[in-house]
């Protein structure tokens, strides 16, 4: 069983039940860990490319009727976030197996039209997995007060709904 210490780092670990995948210790086993890190990368380019294809038919369809554009607003919120999924799989260097389409195409094509700086999400997000948890991690004060309670949750969703979260975000990108 596992036991939460008042926050998200669990204060017993759960029991590991070994098998061809995984040790008695919780690692991968070492043919498994070499299945998990190959990068398939003509699956990740096609990735890429459906998210720009979606993107232009979202736009198209926004541009065709002023009746679709609540819905593209929508949809191109979701369009965003595979954006950033995408560019956090190429901040870690593992979209492409060549390391400089990777870069490129995390930059370029990722990060800058979702309003993220690879390079220096990339530094950022390394320093959070060097002391993940830890004293020093970097990204505490993200999740340092969950879980939280159900009003608080309703304000959020209220903010994000009416786009109040978004102008915050947008202005201080924008100031940057």
């Amino acid at each position: 069983m596992m036991v939460l210490d008042g926050g998200m780092v669990p204060a017993a670990l759960p029991t590991v039940h070994p098998t061809a995948a995984i040790r008695g210790d919780g690692r991968p086993t070492p043919e498994f860990r070499k299945r998990l890190r190959q990068i398939p990368s003509w699956r990740n380019a096609l990735s890429v490319v459906g998210v720009w294809v979606q993107i232009a038919a979202i736009v198209a369809a926004a541009w065709w009727s002023a009746w679709t554009l609540p819905l593209g607003i929508l949809l191109m919120g979701r369009a965003h976030a595979q954006l950033a999924s995408l560019m956090h799989e190429a901040a870690h260097r593992l979209l492409f197996a060549n390391r400089p389409a990777n870069d490129v195409v995390g930059r370029w094509l990722l990060g800058y039209p979702s309003f993220t700086p690879t390079d220096a999400y990339r530094r950022v997000h390394m320093a959070h997995h060097r002391d993940e948890f830890g004293p020093n991690e970097p990204d505490i004060p993200l999740y340092a007060g969950y879980p939280i309670p159900a009003d608080s949750f309703r304000r959020k969703m209220i903010r994000d709904a009416t786009g109040r979260t978004g102008l915050k975000l947008m202005r201080s990108m924008l100031g940057n």
